[in-house]
C-alpha cells in the first residue's frame, strides 16, 4: 500500500516538528529535561500572550 501525499503545508508542519524534536534534543543533552521542558513551555506561553517578537525591532 502506497503511503499517502502530504500537501505542502503538511510537509511545512513536519519540518518544523523535525526541528523542535532535534533542538529539543539538543536541550536535554546539554542542560537536562527540566531546561528543555521549560524552554518549550515559556516560548508557548510568549506566542499565547503574543509575546514573541515583543523585545525584536524590524
Amino acid at each position: 500500500m502506497p503511503e499517502p501525499q502530504l500537501t505542502q503545508e503538511e510537509e511545512s508542519k513536519d519540518m518544523f516538528f523535525r526541528r523542535i524534536a532535534e533542538l529539543s534534543e539538543e536541550m536535554v543533552a546539554a542542560h537536562g529535561k527540566d531546561f528543555s521542558m521549560g524552554a518549550l513551555v515559556l516560548a508557548a506561553r510568549w506566542i499565547a500572550e503574543g509575546k514573541l517578537n515583543a523585545g525584536k525591532s524590524n
